[in-house]
């Protein structure tokens, strides 16, 4: 259940001539712009590893120039704009936010998105062909919101009121919140709509969904949550309020429940994306990729210290239960 410093100029002949090698060879290798929308999580450490896995070595066959916005989206065409003046080979981005600022600021660098509908997003024509330059990941999240309310419901009995935290500055929750809706209305759920734009506000929503009965929060997810997801939590937990999450990290983070995919999985995939291109192929002709498994995970702990009983049901159905 998981040197001495040389002194002799011959000795300073050597280092000087190293350091001329070195520069020369990172001057030779493909350089790799990584942009996010928040902050460096889990996701940037996934990157790098798939980047290792694949033969590279960071500051000696690749290099990589990584921006983040630390969730303020406004930054994004500035942060953009420095990498695509560095001349790099393949701009990754993370997040819908990143994305766009990244699709905005270049037609011809090959972008690897880590995101939500592409197609939707405008940044693709399909996602068997996306047509341009952009491929990637898109995680889904618009096809399993329903199952999301669905499992919030049977963990939290007489589920009738649900804080949703959706940003008003993230380009997909316009969408994810009329598919929330939906869901809603057919489980007999109201929902109360938690606006978070910055790391500033989470205090403020968890209050609000005190004051207005909510029994549990649904998180739509996007970059900023996702980077204060051990904030968030917290709160969740001194608010005696239950959560669903959109990835697998959010129950590691303190999160009582998730049901999608992992993040850690998803750039660590990016990663073999941008060696295709860097040898070769093009954005256009790599199919957008999506995950072909969604797992429930539940952390019993957290349960507990809520006071709720989680379903022989709900565990039955668990692919992971943090105990």
């Amino acid at each position: 259940m998981r040197r001495r410093e040389f002194i002799t100029l011959l000795g300073g002949a050597a280092v000087g001539r190293s350091l001329a090698a070195s520069a020369q060879t990172q001057s030779k290798s493909p350089r790799v712009g990584y942009v996010l929308s928040a902050a460096p999580t889990t996701g940037l450490a996934a990157f790098r590893q798939g980047l290792r896995e694949l033969g590279y070595v960071e500051g000696q066959t690749i290099v990589l120039e990584v921006r983040w916005a630390e969730g303020r989206f406004e930054r994004l065409p500035e942060l953009v704009a420095e990498l695509v003046g560095l001349k790099v080979d393949v701009l990754v981005a993370g997040g819908n936010p990143a994305i766009l600022a990244a699709k905005n600021a270049t037609q011809t660098i090959p972008i690897v998105m880590v995101g939500i509908n592409p197609v939707g997003l405008g940044v693709a024509d399909s996602l068997s062909r996306p047509g341009g330059n952009v491929t990637g990941l898109s995680y889904l999240s618009e096809e399993i919101i329903a199952k999301r309310l669905q499992l919030l419901k049977e963990l939290v009995l007489g589920l009738a009121r649900v804080g949703v935290l959706k940003n008003p500055m993230e380009p997909s929750h316009p969408t994810l919140w009329k598919e929330t809706e939906v869901a809603a209305q057919r489980l007999g759920v109201a929902l109360e709509a938690l606006e978070v734009r910055g790391p500033e506000d989470f205090e403020a929503a968890f209050a609000t969904a005190k004051q207005r009965n909510a029994q549990a929060i649904f998180n739509l997810g996007d970059p900023l949550t996702h980077a204060y997801r051990s904030r968030i939590t917290a709160l969740a937990a001194s608010s005696l309020l239950p959560g669903m999450y959109d990835v697998r990290e959010w129950p590691d983070a303190g999160g009582l429940m998730s049901y999608g995919t992992s993040i850690v999985l998803l750039f660590r995939r990016a990663a073999a994306l941008v060696d295709k291109i860097l040898n070769g192929a093009k954005p256009a002709d790599l199919p957008v990729e999506q995950p072909t498994k969604f797992e429930l995970v539940i952390n019993v702990r957290v349960a507990k210290a809520l006071g709720i009983t989680v379903p022989p049901s709900l565990l039955v159905q668990a692919d992971e239960i943090i105990e």
